[in-house]
């Protein structure tokens, strides 16, 4: 993977967001990220694919038919094989898996991947409504009027009750401060101008169910936001035709993707279960151990989220993800900086842009690329790992990158 480029995350945060005044269309985003990484490859000429991952369009915009737009970004696209998935929050990632397939299966040497989403269409309670997609809709009545938040709440509920609420609440706290941090130092970040002193006391403001949802408060959530992220995935020989260097790309060593049951509930509300043995699947591919990864951008549609991913990947054993947390070890100068542009939570959650996202900030990282959000990655640790999750941990991708040689 190379050439990658993420538009502004727009929403509640940005100083050029109000909700009164007209804003781009999804098409827009599209054409942006198109651009911007075609530029970087010597134009349309030189791709074979197309893959664009959305959730949720044709409700949030009413707008289907996603790979028609191909054309629209460059004239040079018209023509091309086009294809539009979409995994709910993980179409990002299934869309960078299905690109990566292309390869493999050698009918492509280069494919463009792009994610996107518009979400400021509606009001929040209304794309709660659209958000709980996501899920099985049978249950949609007999969940949460804000159905997702209310999801992960029964989760951090859950997990209070089995290994203690202070030190947990502490540790959403610190995440939220180490997201906020990072998006300061990425001009695209939703929160890039996030300006509060005292970050982790306003995280710890009490959650209350009468108003929200029980076990969260509003910053243990990602916000609601509108972007797109694109880039390229490449052959060796794609990568000659575009006359990019190794040393500008990054290496898939690995990868998994899997589904659960939608219909049924997490077997415990506590562990990402499907994310656990993705990552598990990902490693033996990649010939690895967790221990060798130096950079991690995980799926922290919410606090609760980013604790149960540490645990689930291995680097804290279950109930401890909050002390690895309240350490220092997933901050930018700790042993495994997580979601160092911010994340969900700070860099925002374009839904089906959110998995490209990740992928192109682990290009910036392991490529030197990364601008005032760069960190010193160990040498001993060259690998990094992206976590995609969509839904309640129904779907996961997770892919290995390492820089290329």
């Amino acid at each position: 993977m190379t050439a990658g480029y993420n538009t502004v995350s727009l929403g509640t945060g940005r100083s050029e967001f109000n909700p009164r005044k007209p804003r781009p269309g999804i098409e827009h985003y599209m054409a942006e990220a198109g651009k911007a990484v075609l530029a970087q490859i010597g134009g349309a000429s030189n791709v074979d694919e197309c893959v664009v991952g959305n959730f949720m369009a044709a409700r949030f915009n009413r707008q289907g038919h996603l790979q028609g737009f191909f054309p629209y970004i460059d004239a040079g696209l018209q023509y091309k094989p086009g294809l539009s998935v979409e995994g709910a929050c993980a179409s990002g990632g299934l869309a960078l898996i299905t690109g990566m397939r292309s390869i493999l299966a050698e009918t492509a040497d280069i494919v463009l991947t792009i994610g996107v989403e518009v979400q400021n269409t509606v009001k929040a309670i209304y794309g709660a409504d659209i958000l709980a997609g996501a899920g099985w809709y049978q249950k949609r009545k007999k969940g949460h009027a804000y159905f997702f938040p209310g999801q992960f709440s029964d989760r951090a509920g859950a997990y209070f009750e089995k290994f203690g609420r202070e030190r947990t609440r502490r540790a959403f706290a610190r995440w939220y401060r180490n997201a906020i941090e990072n998006a300061r130092l990425c001009p695209t970040a939703q929160e890039y101008e996030n300006k509060t002193e005292d970050l982790e006391a306003l995280a710890l403001t009490e959650p209350n169910g009468k108003y929200f949802v029980d076990h969260l408060n509003v910053y243990d959530c990602s916000k609601v936001s509108d972007g797109a992220s694109a880039i390229v995935i490449m052959s060796e020989e794609g990568l000659q035709k575009a006359g990019i260097a190794l040393h500008d790309a990054v290496e898939i060593v690995g990868w998994a993707q899997s589904e659960r049951d939608i219909t049924q509930d997490p077997p415990n509300l506590t562990e990402l279960s499907n994310i656990k043995q993705a990552v598990d699947r990902a490693l033996r591919m990649a010939g690895i151990g967790i221990h060798e990864v130096g950079t991690v951008e995980t799926h922290d549609c919410f606090t609760i989220a980013g604790i149960l991913g540490i645990e689930a990947i291995g680097l804290a054993k279950p109930g401890e993800g909050p002390d690895f947390v309240l350490a220092g070890e997933t901050s930018r100068k700790g042993s495994v900086p997580f979601n160092t542009t911010g994340g969900l939570i700070g860099w925002g959650h374009p839904t089906g842009a959110t998995g490209v996202h990740m992928a192109v900030t682990l290009w910036e990282q392991l490529t030197g690329k990364a601008g005032a959000a760069q960190i010193k990655l160990n040498p001993q640790k060259p690998y990094g790992m992206s976590i995609n999750m969509g839904g309640d941990d129904v779907t996961a991708v997770v892919i290995i990158y390492k820089r290329a040689h």
